[in-house]
Order: C-alpha cells, then sequence, then structure tokens
C-alpha cells in the first residue's frame, strides 16, 4: 500500500511535514508520530514539523512545531497529513519542495502531491501511519506510539464511531504494545475542570431539535467572547454535545468568527459530506466541516439536513 510512498521517503535527505491548520489530534498525532518514527528508523535524516499552533493538544510531547527557513525546501520531500484540500494546509511552502507526497483518509477532494494514499476506510490518519509503520517494519518509539494513539482515539470517538474496525483495534493493540501511557492520555483529553463542565451545559441548552430529527446550536461572536473559550473549543469542542441526543439522527455545531461561520456537520446515519461539499466544505460521510458567510445561510444548512433524513425515510 505504502511502496511508493517509503520509496520516496527513502529517497530523500530532508523531510518536512504538514498536516492542515487549527489541528485536531488526528492532524497533529500523524505528524508527530511520522516524524518520530522516520527520526528512529533512518537517524541521518533531518525531520521537520510544521504549522500553526497545536491549540488544545499542546498536551502531545513535541506539539511544539518547527521553525525552518525557506531555502530548507530547496530539496526537500514535504509530507502532507490528514488533508483534503491545498486550502486547509497549514504552511503552504509544501509546493516549493522538491517533491511532494500526501497521506489521507477523508473522501477525495482535489489532488494535492505528486504522490498519494488517500484510503477513506480508514478510522484515522494516525491509522495510516501505524499501518505504514508495521508495513514497513519500523521500530516504534514511545513517543511517535502515543501521538499515533492519541489521533486513533479522537478520531474514531473513543472506538465508538462506525468507522472502527478490526483493523482499528489490531493497529490500536499495535501501538498499545509499544508502552502507551492511556491514563495519562485519556486524562489529558477527557478531564474537565467543574467550571467547564458548567460551561458545556450552558451550552447544552441552547441546542435546539427541529421536528424533522436535526439538532443544532449556534454560537454568536459575542456568545464566543463571552465564554472565554477558543474558537477551535466552541466548534470542535461543543459539536459532540448533541451526539447522543434520542431521536436525532444529524446534528450541526454554528460559530460565528471573523472569517464566517464555521460548521461542524456530524450524522449517525446518513452521509452529510455532499451537503458540505455543497457549502464548500468537505470531510467523511459522518463527519464534515464547512465555512459559511452568515448565519441565514447556516439556516438553509439545516432545512438541507432535514431535507435528507426527510427523504431518507421516505
Amino acid at each position: 500500500m505504502f511502496e511508493e510512498v517509503r520509496r520516496a521517503l527513502e529517497s530523500y535527505d530532508t523531510i518536512i511535514i504538514h498536516r492542515h491548520a487549527k489541528p485536531d489530534g488526528d492532524a497533529l498525532g500523524a505528524q508527530i508520530g511520522l516524524k518520530h518514527l522516520l527520526r528512529e528508523n533512518y537517524p541521518e535524516k533531518r525531520v521537520y514539523a510544521v504549522g500553526d499552533p497545536a491549540g488544545r493538544y499542546g498536551f502531545m510531547t513535541d506539539s511544539e512545531m518547527d521553525e525552518i527557513p525557506d531555502t530548507t525546501y530547496e530539496h526537500a520531500l514535504a509530507v502532507v497529513l490528514d488533508t483534503s484540500a491545498k486550502s486547509l494546509i497549514s504552511d503552504p511552502r509544501y509546493q516549493t519542495a522538491a517533491a511532494t507526497v500526501r497521506i489521507d483518509h477523508h473522501l477525495f477532494c482535489e489532488q494535492i502531491a505528486e504522490i498519494e494514499v488517500d484510503d477513506p476506510s480508514f478510522e484515522s490518519c494516525c491509522g495510516m501511519i501505524a499501518e505504514l509503520a508495521r508495513e514497513s517494519a519500523w521500530r516504534v518509539p514511545k513517543i511517535a506510539a502515543e501521538s499515533l494513539f492519541t489521533g486513533m482515539v479522537t478520531d474514531s470517538g473513543r472506538f465508538r464511531y462506525d468507522a472502527t474496525s478490526p483493523r482499528t483495534l489490531r493497529l490500536a493493540a499495535f501501538l498499545l504494545e509499544q508502552g502507551v501511557d492511556t491514563e495519562s492520555i485519556y486524562r489529558n483529553l477527557y478531564a474537565d475542570d467543574f467550571s467547564r463542565l458548567k460551561q458545556r451545559a450552558e451550552f447544552l441548552l441552547k441546542v435546539t431539535v427541529t421536528p424533522h430529527g436535526v439538532a443544532y446550536l449556534y454560537n454568536t461572536a459575542e456568545e464566543v467572547a463571552a465564554s472565554g473559550l477558543d474558537t477551535f473549543s466552541v466548534s470542535r469542542g461543543m459539536v459532540s454535545l448533541m451526539a447522543d441526543i434520542r431521536g436525532v439522527d444529524s446534528w450541526v455545531n454554528f460559530t460565528e468568527t471573523d472569517d464566517g461561520v464555521l460548521c461542524e456537520l456530524r450524522s449517525s446515519r446518513y452521509d452529510i459530506n455532499k451537503i458540505a461539499v455543497k457549502y464548500g466544505g468537505g470531510g467523511h460521510k459522518k463527519a464534515s466541516g464547512a465555512t459559511v458567510k452568515d448565519r441565514e445561510t447556516a439556516m438553509q444548512m439545516v432545512h438541507d439536513l432535514e431535507a435528507l433524513g426527510e427523504e431518507n425515510n421516505d
């Protein structure tokens, strides 16, 4: 599966790893994991990870990005991880590299690199990097294993989402065998202060459920500012509040920003990716995102989600 990717990795002395902006656990985990896999197995190579700050995943070891000059790209291989569209890549300098590779598990949107491995059957990009390591018989240092396991856990919803497969659990076991400290990972991912739990309850009270099984949460810029939370913590962090409401098949979290309204779409039953694509976004069949211009457009998206439910229940 990764033969061409492996040949490219072995051909360059300098490798620079990119991922999407505003990283989640999967993007950051894949990036840190691959960086340390390469450093462990090819110690003569110079390997860097670049991009915007780690945000709420700053607890992950080596999550601070490398700062490198533009000249580093001249004879380098740029590897783009967990990204389906060029516009989402953090640090556009990947385009100036001597060669490019992409490894991704999203539904295909556009070609980004010269060599691409895109497999939506994987629950996470971290799962793909773990498979690359296993297939290559690489040594897996603990930091790589913990980074990859963190990404697998977050993108599979703690192994609950239906993208979780027997392969997912086999690769998770492969990583656990490297000495992963699951207690530390889960504590950092899911332990919350009491004040934060109260805050989540306040957001939950704002949820609206439509007659056709769609739940949505709309967060104005003023509400985000008043919460004291960063945009990611409101947008990506609060969408899961609606995941287990009985009778709700699709849900979306809207968050106003200076650049538009961020939309996090999810479904337990339907392919909502086509709706995200309609509004300029993308992702997975049951977990996608987009950015729309205003609240009115956001409400049109809710109507589209309702229509999708009605269509599938006819």
